[in-house]
C-alpha cells in the first residue's frame, strides 16, 4: 500500500473522520478557510491545490482553464463545453450536480430521511411557515457532492424560480460517516431551499420543484446567479427572497464554494430513473428523475 493510501485509509476510519470533522470549531474554520481558499500567492496556491490533489482524487482535465489564481478559482472551476452532454427529453428531470446518489424515495407523512433509520420532518428543512403540501406524499432524492467534483449546480428543467429561502446554520460534515450519527443534519447547518415552478409545456407543466443546497463544513457559501448577494454564514439580510427567475434545462444556477449537497424536492408521481441506485455516481445533465410513482 503507498504512503498516499495509507493516510487516506487512516483518515477514513469512522471515528477518527467524524473526530477530525466534527469536533473542532465548525464555523470558525469555514470562516477562515474562506478566507484562506481566496488567497492568489502562487506558492500558497500551489501548495493548497497539490494537498488537495493528495487527499483525494482530484480530476482538472475537464476543467475550462487548467491556470488558477486561488485553490477557491479552482474549486469553483467552469467545465470545457460539452462535458456535460443534457438530457433534453421532456418526461426526464435532468440531475443539477455532479454527484453520489444519496438516500431517496416517497415522501411519507412529510417525511424523508438522511440515512437508513435517520427521519427528519420536511417542515424543518424548508421553514414551518412554507406550504409543504405540494411535497407531501411526493418523491426525494439526495445528492452528495465531494470536494473533489464539480462544483456547480443547474436547471433540472425548464423553470421559474419563484423563491429562496435562506438558513443560516451549523456546518457539520455531511458525509455518511456524520449522516449516520447526526438526527436532522440536513436541518441544521447552513442551505437554501429554492422554489422553482417549471414551464407550462411538457408531462411535468406548471408543476413545482424544489432545490435545497446544503452547506458544510469548509464550504459555507452558496452563489446563486440571480441574486445579487452570496449566502453565507456572516450573510444578513432577508431570510425569504422572492424573485422571478426564468432558466432553461441546463442553466447554471449557481455555485457552492467548495462543495455539498443538494436535496431534490418533486410532487407525487416521480421517481428515480431506472438503473439509479444508492451509491450511483451520476454526472450534471444526466436523467435523474422521470413520471412513475416511486415505491
Amino acid at each position: 500500500m503507498s504512503i498516499r493510501s495509507h493516510i487516506q485509509s487512516v483518515l477514513t476510519q469512522e471515528d477518527l473522520n467524524f473526530l477530525l470533522t466534527n469536533r473542532i470549531p465548525r464555523r470558525l474554520l469555514t470562516r477562515f478557510m474562506g478566507w484562506f481558499s481566496k488567497v492568489e500567492q502562487p506558492l500558497v496556491r500551489d501548495a493548497s491545490i497539490a494537498i488537495w490533489k493528495f487527499f483525494s482524487d482530484l480530476d482538472l482535465s475537464e476543467a475550462k482553464k487548467q491556470q488558477f489564481t486561488s485553490m477557491h478559482d479552482c474549486f469553483t472551476r467552469e467545465l470545457r463545453e460539452g462535458c456535460r452532454p443534457l438530457d433534453t427529453r421532456e418526461d426526464v428531470v435532468s440531475s443539477p450536480v455532479d454527484a453520489i446518489i444519496g438516500a431517496s424515495g416517497p415522501i411519507r407523512d412529510a417525511q424523508v430521511f438522511q440515512a437508513k433509520g435517520f427521519p427528519y420532518a420536511l417542515e424543518d428543512l424548508v421553514g414551518n411557515d412554507e406550504d409543504i403540501s405540494v411535497w407531501r406524499d411526493g418523491y426525494f432524492v439526495t445528492l452528495r457532492l465531494t470536494s473533489s467534483m464539480y462544483h456547480r449546480f443547474h436547471a433540472p428543467y425548464d423553470c421559474t424560480v419563484e423563491k429562496v429561502r435562506y438558513f443560516s446554520g451549523d456546518t457539520w460534515n455531511v458525509n455518511p460517516i456524520a449522516l449516520k450519527r447526526i438526527e436532522k443534519l440536513f436541518c441544521k447547518n447552513e442551505r437554501a431551499f429554492i422554489r422553482a415552478r417549471i414551464a407550462n409545456t411538457g408531462p411535468f407543466a406548471n408543476q413545482q420543484i424544489a432545490l435545497v443546497p446544503v452547506a458544510a463544513i469548509l464550504v459555507a457559501s452558496i452563489r446563486l446567479h440571480f441574486l445579487d448577494v452570496l449566502l453565507h454564514l456572516k450573510y444578513a439580510g432577508a431570510k425569504d427572497i422572492d424573485c422571478k427567475a426564468e432558466l432553461v434545462k441546463g442553466q447554471e444556477m449557481g455555485w457552492f464554494q467548495h462543495g455539498s449537497t443538494v436535496i431534490v424536492l418533486t410532487p407525487k408521481g416521480f421517481s428515480l430513473c431506472e438503473g439509479l441506485e444508492q451509491g450511483a455516481h451520476i454526472r450534471m445533465g444526466q436523467a435523474l428523475l422521470s413520471a412513475g410513482v416511486g415505491t
